[in-house]
């Protein structure tokens, strides 16, 4: 089905199984002010999980869809490591614009630390990389301002933990 399916002739969220351009739909993941974000399986050109972010139901006013965009060529624009990846945008049948990144499968960096119990240096470490991803999106004059343990996800590539920079919703 599609995003812009309709219930008693009103638009409604979006839900699994249902499918924004070319992605369908998981689950949920989490929801900002101004999008919500899904878990979402691409299956053409090549088969991956994907990360949707899709403007809120009711946030189409010009100044909102502005900021949603901005967000998406902020993002667009970073090309680090520990900065989640954009891999296409769009809009819904419907009429909501939406953007796909890189599906970050981690934990937030202070529940990470904590579960694993990592010693100070380790710690000192992972904070270093994401101070090395803020320093790029400064230097491609995107400031992220909500940087937060859970817009920190870390995952492990090859045993290493590796952290993510997500959520640039407010970024300026």
């Amino acid at each position: 089905s599609s995003s812009s399916t309709v219930i008693a002739g009103a638009p409604r969220e979006i839900a699994p199984g249902d499918r924004v351009g070319r992605y369908q739909i998981e689950r949920q993941l989490g929801e900002g002010g101004f999008g919500v974000v899904y878990l979402a399986r691409q299956f053409e050109p090549v088969v991956r999980d994907v990360a949707v972010k899709v403007l809120k139901l009711g946030m189409d006013s010009r100044q909102v869809v502005r900021r949603f965009e901005a967000e998406r060529q902020a993002l667009a624009q970073m090309d680090h490591p520990n900065i989640a990846r954009v891999f296409d945008a769009g809009t819904t049948d419907a009429g909501r614009s939406y953007f796909v990144m890189e599906y970050i499968d981690g934990r937030p960096i202070v529940d990470f630390a904590a579960e694993r119990s990592l010693d100070l240096s380790s710690r000192l470490s992972l904070m270093e990389q994401v101070c090395l991803a803020m320093q790029h999106a400064h230097q491609k004059g995107v400031i992220h301002r909500d940087l937060k343990p859970t817009n920190i996800l870390v995952t492990l590539v090859d045993g290493k933990p590796e952290p993510k920079v997500i959520d640039f919703g407010i970024a300026k």
